[in-house]
């Protein structure tokens, strides 16, 4: 039976029988991994208050098996991130998140890589726990949530031809991952979003900042409209669905104001 120790964020985690939970977490060498913790709901001792939404864990997990569950042996609560439940958008923005994460993280992969999903999460609860939540800020996170996951959008140079596209109005390919230039833009004639230069400018400046300086970053009125218009196509061609929690996140944002093509 394999053993593993380490830190681990709870992505999710849902009652399972008359006193078992089944969790889904995020670790910084496995990735994200499913265990079963058991009696979870009836021992104080083992699981004291440790398996809620986006706790940072000090766990231990035995693998009988490469393909089965985890059983989880112990779980102890390193931070519980008490801020983000104190008010409704920081809860919203940080569900959207970690529910993102779990639906697209994968369970095995290089250890780089899957580290840095798990830096990724971790920054960005501590970050969201301080501030006051906007359609900016979760704009920022999830361009940075795809970039930790291995998705990063090109946002600089046409993803055809690698050239610095000209102009001030440019078009962006969900399909291709990218902006355009004008000449391959012509070719595909259709499905092109408009976004401009100086919007992609700030989105790259918030694939580089701290995590937690990402607040001070400005996006607003058209700009702001063309960033999540890119963010919403970009999710759903690489999701296929609709989060459980989006529409939490829209309403606790107001993000009704912004008009989004939801074809």
């Amino acid at each position: 039976m394999a053993g593993l120790e380490g830190d681990a964020i709870v992505l999710r985690a849902v009652e399972y029988g008359e006193s078992d939970v089944i969790a889904h977490l995020l670790m910084p060498e496995q990735g994200r991994l499913t265990v079963i913790a058991k009696h979870a709901r009836k021992s104080r001792r083992r699981f004291p208050g440790s398996l809620d939404l986006f706790n940072h864990l000090s766990v231990r997990v035995s693998i009988k098996h490469r393909s089965s569950l985890g059983f989880l042996e112990q779980a102890v609560l390193r931070a519980p991130f008490l801020e983000l439940r104190r008010q409704a958008a920081r809860y919203a923005l940080a569900s959207y998140l970690v529910e993102l994460l779990d639906r697209m993280a994968p369970e095995q992969g290089a250890q780089v890589e899957m580290g840095r999903i798990f830096e990724f999460a971790l920054s960005a609860l501590e970050a969201i726990g301080g501030v006051e939540p906007d359609d900016r800020l979760r704009t920022f996170m999830e361009l940075r949530a795809f970039s930790a996951l291995g998705l990063q959008p090109e946002l600089e140079r046409c993803v055809r031809c690698g050239e610095v596209p000209g102009g001030s109005l440019l078009g962006f390919s969900v399909p291709d991952g990218g902006v355009m230039c004008g000449a391959h833009g012509l070719e595909m004639r259709s499905g092109l979003l408009p976004v401009h230069l100086g919007t992609l400018r700030v989105l790259r400046q918030a694939l580089v900042y701290d995590v937690k300086h990402l607040p001070r970053l400005g996006l607003t009125g058209e700009a702001l409209a063309e960033a999540r218009q890119i963010l919403f196509r970009f999710q759903r061609f690489h999701t296929g669905f609709e989060l459980k929690s989006e529409r939490f996140l829209q309403e606790s944002l107001g993000e009704g104001r912004l008009t989004l093509a939801r074809a």
